[in-house]
Parts: structure tokens; C-alpha cells; sequence
């Protein structure tokens, strides 16, 4: 069995290798950062065996690059989950087109491309699971985080379609979209994240894998884990669109 990680080398990435390794599967980790990268395979190795692909995922052609590699060394996954992701929190302007691009290739266009190269594959095969990571942020259109919430929301209705293409297949496809979880994406200080884990407003990455790689074990088409995607999504759809735009002013 072979699990494909993308983003594979730190946070939720690098917690899906350490859990799908316990469960027996041999990886495949993906990653831009190539010291991180060789770090978890020295880690990971061992119990199972771990190949690297060191490659930016935020190219148009990632995908299709990064496909015909695993083919070539004959390494389809029964397994793939796409994790890699960015983040920012601005507001944009002309100056941000090329990471605004940038995000729509990596959470869009590369795991669509992936989602099809590799379903594809497993289809043929008869078998094989998908986890697509999204975010409670594909619920919360607000200023700041407008592409990222946007390509979120993109991923969420994307993976929950494919996953009644597929599953007639034998391929199962699921959908988490987490709340705050304690990884480098969002760049907050060590003492801020413990802060949040004890406050119980942010999540560990273990906690989040967990329940994700169970619900994609069981079948589940989107997964919502944590009460912030309760009530957060909620309380923000409730607030009149002056009083946004007067938070945003104020705090941007």
C-alpha cells in the first residue's frame, strides 16, 4: 500500500505521513521545502519505505509533472491526500497577482488535475481514496482572506461532486475542512498557538488527522471536524454588511 502526500514535509502533511505510515503504507512525500523535506523522510524511514519528490506544486503543470514522475517509477498511490496549501492575509492589490495566481494553482488547479490524473488510475484499478483538505474558511467570505476563502470553498464543492463520480468506481473521495489548527501556515507565534490549544479555539494537527484519515476510511464524503465550524460560520453570515465593512476598516 503507498499514500501520496502533498505538502508532505511539515504540519498536517507531515502528520498524515506519521499516521498512514503506522497504518502500514509506504509514502510518497511531496513538498517545496527540500531540507524539511529530507528531514521527514529520514524520520519517516524505517517501518516503511519513503520516496521525496522535491517540487513547487504551484506551477500549472505541477500536476501533470509530478504524475508522470510517479509513473515512471511506477509508484501509483492507493492513497493520495491532497494537503499543500498557502496562505496570506491582506488586502489585495494589483502588486499580489502573482501569489493570488499562485494560490489558485496550488489549491485549484493542481489539485484538480491531480484529483483526475490519479482517480483516473484508481478507477481503472478498482480501488483507492482521495482526501481533498479544505478549510472552515470555504464558509467565511470576508475581507483579508478573500482568495484563500475562495479556492476553499472551490475545493469543498469540488471534492464533494467528484466523490459521487468516483465511488460507484471503488474510489472513495472525502472533504475535510478544518478550523484553526496549530501548523507554520498561518505564522503565528509558538506561544500564541499553545495559548489557542489551551483556550481549545485551535486544534493539534493530531487531532485533525485522526478524524480526518477515519472518515476517509468510512466513507465520508465531507468532513466538518471542531464546534467553531458550528457556530463561527454562522455568527459571521449574521453580521450586517456595514458592520464587516467597519471591523475591516478598522483592522486591516
Amino acid at each position: 500500500m503507498v499514500a501520496l502526500i502533498t505538502g508532505g514535509s511539515s504540519g498536517m502533511g507531515l502528520e498524515f505521513a506519521r499516521q498512514l505510515a503506522a497504518r502500514g503504507y509506504d509514502l510518497i512525500l511531496v513538498s517545496n521545502q527540500e531540507q524539511a523535506l529530507a528531514d521527514a523522510a529520514r524520520e519517516l524511514s524505517g517501518p516503511v519505505a519513503v520516496r521525496t519528490r522535491f517540487q513547487d506544486l504551484a506551477q500549472p503543470d505541477a500536476a501533470d509533472g509530478l504524475f508522470a514522475w510517479c509513473r515512471a517509477e511506477n509508484l501509483l498511490p492507493d492513497v493520495l491526500v491532497n494537503n499543500a496549501g498557502m496562505f496570506f492575509f491582506k488586502e489585495l492589490q494589483a502588486d499580489d497577482l502573482p501569489r493570488v495566481q499562485a494560490m489558485i494553482d496550488l489549491h485549484i488547479t493542481t489539485v484538480t488535475r491531480l484529483c483526475l490524473l490519479f482517480g483516473q488510475a484508481m478507477k481503472t484499478r478498482g480501488s483507492g481514496y482521495i482526501l481533498n483538505v479544505s478549510s472552515m474558511a470555504a464558509r467565511l467570505p470576508v475581507p483579508g482572506i478573500t482568495v484563500y476563502s475562495a479556492t476553499k470553498a472551490y475545493l469543498r464543492s469540488f471534492g464533494r461532486s467528484l466523490s459521487f463520480e468516483l465511488r460507484p468506481y471503488g474510489v472513495g473521495v472525502t472533504t475535510v475542512c478544518p478550523a484553526a489548527i496549530a501548523t507554520p501556515l498561518y505564522r503565528l507565534s509558538g506561544r500564541k498557538l499553545r495559548l489557542g490549544i489551551r483556550l481549545g479555539v485551535i486544534k493539534t494537527p493530531q487531532w485533525l488527522v485522526r478524524r480526518a484519515l477515519r472518515a476517509l476510511f468510512r466513507g465520508r464524503r465531507v468532513l466538518c471536524p471542531a464546534f467553531m465550524n458550528i457556530y463561527l460560520p454562522v455568527l459571521i453570515a449574521l453580521l450586517p454588511g456595514p458592520l464587516i465593512a467597519h471591523l475591516w476598516k478598522k483592522f486591516k
